[in-house]
Parts: C-alpha cells; structure tokens; sequence
C-alpha cells in the first residue's frame, strides 16, 4: 500500500499561485498514477489532474488547463500541482491520490489511496 500526505495548502489573493505537493511512502517502487482531485464547499468531489507513472502523460479537468501543471519526481516519491492564476472558485480542500498501474485515470473510484487533503481558500 501506499500512504499520501499533502502540504502546501494556504490563502492566496486571486491570480496567485501555490505549489501542492504530496508526499508517499509505503510500497512505492510499483507503478502508480497520481491524481489531484478537490472538493469546493458544499459540492462533491472533483477531477482536477493526474499524471502516470513516467510522467509522461496527463491530464486536466477544462477548469484548470492552462493555469495548473502536475507533475512527479519518483526518486523522491513526491507529486507536485503548481498553480497560477488562482480564481475564488478555485477554493477547495485538495486532495492526492493514487492508484496501481501504467494508466492514469481521472474517474475518482478509480483511485483506492487518499491523502487527508490541504485546504486552499483564494481571496477576492
């Protein structure tokens, strides 16, 4: 298994930006796609990234294309989400997670490994 923990959640003014990242530990040689997903206030949760194993591939919720880039650095068993140009409706708690494999989903069930999420709050 594998255990996920984000950091670098915070308040921001809009068109700033934040780097998320998420740290894993456990059985981290097997190959896992990572996700970001996030779940704004009173909705459910949602798509926001994920990238493959190599890295090689992603993809992005239409929301965030253009302003938000996921990447990974596996010599550190560590994922990244940079994000610029941050918008109020961007506020969410984010959450990291992974899934076995050579695919990358971006289907939530897909995914069976959570972080505990880091809360980001962009102000008008």
């Amino acid at each position: 298994q594998v255990q996920l923990v984000e950091s670098g959640g915070g308040l921001v003014q809009a068109g700033g930006s934040l780097r998320l990242s998420c740290a894993a530990s456990g059985r981290t040689n097997s190959p896992y796609a990572m996700g970001w997903f996030r779940q704004p206030p009173g909705k459910e949760r949602e798509f926001v990234a994920t990238i493959n194993w190599s890295g090689s591939s992603t993809n992005y919720a239409d929301s965030v294309k253009g302003r938000f880039t996921i990447s990974r650095n596996n010599a550190k068993n560590t994922g990244y989400l940079q994000m610029n140009s941050l918008k109020p409706e961007d506020t969410a708690v984010y959450y990291c997670a992974a899934r076995y494999g050579t695919s990358w989903p971006s289907l939530r069930d897909e995914y069976d490994y959570w972080g505990q999420g880091t809360q980001v709050t962009v102000s008008s």
